[in-house]
C-alpha cells in the first residue's frame, strides 16, 4: 500500500492519504461504474482518476468496459481487509432525516411548472438537483424556522429553489439574483403565471459588489456556489452581508466529488474564522443533481478511463446551515478573477 500511495502523490496535486485509497478500492469492489465508484469512495474525482489509473499501471485493476479488478487486485483487498462501499440510508427520505410528505401538492406544482426550465449551461458551472431535493430544502428550511414571514435572498438559482418557495407562500419576500437572464427572465414568467408579487428578481455578476439596497436585509439566503475559495467567498461572503442581524440563516452545499477533505477545512476556516458565523448543521448527499448533460464537454469526461455516460444521479452535495453571531462579517470587496471563479485543481464539472 504504501507503494501505491507514493506513486499517486507524485502523480496527483491532490494531497492523497491512506484512507483516500482505501475508500477508493472499496468502491471499485461494490461497482465497475466510475461515475459510482466517485460516488461511493466520497473522494475528489480527479484524485480517484489518478488512483485508478496507478491501480491500472500496478496491475491491481484492469479497464474493461469498467474497472475491475484484477487477481493481483483481489490479493491486496483481502490482504488489507477492505470491505465493499455500502449505500446505507433511510429509504423514506433519502437519509436526508427530512419528510416531505406533507409538500407532496407542492411537489407536483413544482414538476409542472419548470417542465420547459432553461438547460444547465457550462459556462456558469450549472446543474440542477431533482424536484425532490428541491423540496426538501424548503422543509429544512421549515423546520429551522428560516422561512416563515422571512425575507428570503437566492443567490444563484439555477435550481429554482425561489419558484418552491413562492409555491409554498410561506416567505415575506423573496429576492433572486442570477448571471444567467435566461433563468432570471424564467423565473420572473413563473412568478406571474404562480400570482406571487412578493418578489425582487435581478440579473447579476456575483463578482461584483451588492447594491447597498441588499446589504442586511434578508433574514435567510441560500446558495449553492462552485467549490473554489474565490467562489465560496463571493456567494456565500455576499449572503452573510446580506443577512440583517445575528441569528440569521444561511444555506449553502458543498460537495466531496469536487473537493477534499484539505480543501473542505479551508472552506471551514472561511466560514469559521473569517466570515464568524456558526455551522449548525450538516447533512451528508442531502442535494442530489440531475446529470448535467454536457457531460461529454467536462474535465470530468477527459479524466474518466471509460467514456461511458452516468447512468445514476451520482453528483450529490451535502447540505450546510450556518447561522450569524454579533461579530459575524460578510465579503463585500469586488472579485477579480473569471475562470478561476469556477475552476481549480480539484472541479471536474468544468
Amino acid at each position: 500500500m504504501e507503494d501505491i500511495i507514493r506513486k499517486i502523490r507524485e502523480k496527483s496535486p491532490i494531497r492523497v492519504y491512506e484512507r483516500s485509497v482505501r475508500n477508493i478500492l472499496g468502491a471499485i469492489v461494490s461497482s465497475k461504474n466510475f461515475w459510482k465508484i466517485v460516488d461511493l469512495s466520497e473522494e475528489p474525482l480527479p484524485l480517484v482518476a489518478d488512483v485508478i489509473e496507478i491501480l491500472k499501471e500496478k496491475g491491481y485493476v484492469k479497464i474493461d468496459d469498467g474497472i475491475l479488478l484484477t487477481d493481483k487486485g483481489k490479493k491486496l483487498i483481502d490482504k488489507e481487509g477492505i470491505e465493499g462501499a455500502k449505500e446505507i440510508q433511510c429509504k423514506h427520505c433519502s437519509g436526508r432525516g427530512i419528510s416531505i410528505e406533507d409538500f407532496k401538492d407542492i411537489l407536483k406544482d413544482f414538476e409542472r411548472i419548470v417542465k420547459d426550465r432553461p438547460l444547465p449551461k457550462q459556462e456558469f458551472d450549472q446543474a440542477f438537483v431533482t424536484s425532490e431535493t428541491v423540496i426538501a430544502r424548503i422543509a429544512f428550511m421549515l423546520s429551522r424556522n428560516d422561512i416563515v414571514n422571512k425575507e428570503i435572498f437566492v443567490i444563484g438559482d439555477d435550481d429554482l429553489t425561489s419558484v418552491a418557495l413562492m409555491l409554498s407562500h410561506l416567505p415575506k419576500r423573496i429576492t433572486v439574483i442570477d448571471i444567467d437572464r435566461r433563468l432570471t427572465d424564467f423565473i420572473m414568467k413563473l412568478s406571474k403565471e404562480i400570482g406571487y408579487s412578493n418578489i425582487d428578481i435581478l440579473t447579476f455578476d456575483i463578482r461584483e459588489e451588492l447594491p447597498d439596497d441588499m446589504r442586511k436585509k434578508f433574514d435567510t439566503f441560500i446558495t449553492d456556489p462552485p467549490e473554489t475559495i474565490y467562489a465560496i467567498k463571493a456567494f456565500v461572503g455576499r449572503g452573510i452581508s446580506s443577512l440583517r442581524a445575528p441569528g440569521c440563516a444561511g444555506y449553502l452545499g458543498l460537495t466531496r466529488r469536487e473537493s477534499s477533505l484539505d480543501k473542505w477545512v479551508k472552506i471551514e476556516r472561511v466560514l469559521v474564522d473569517e466570515f464568524k458565523v456558526v455551522i449548525t448543521d450538516i447533512v451528508k448527499d442531502f442535494n442530489e443533481y440531475v446529470n448535467w448533460g454536457y457531460e461529454e464537454k467536462t474535465r470530468a469526461w477527459k479524466l474518466s478511463p471509460v467514456k461511458k455516460k452516468p447512468l445514476h444521479n451520482w453528483y450529490k452535495s451535502y447540505m450546510i446551515r450556518v447561522v450569524t453571531l454579533d461579530e459575524s462579517v460578510g465579503f463585500d470587496g469586488k472579485i477579480e478573477v473569471d475562470e478561476e471563479l469556477y475552476n481549480d485543481e480539484e472541479s471536474s464539472t468544468t
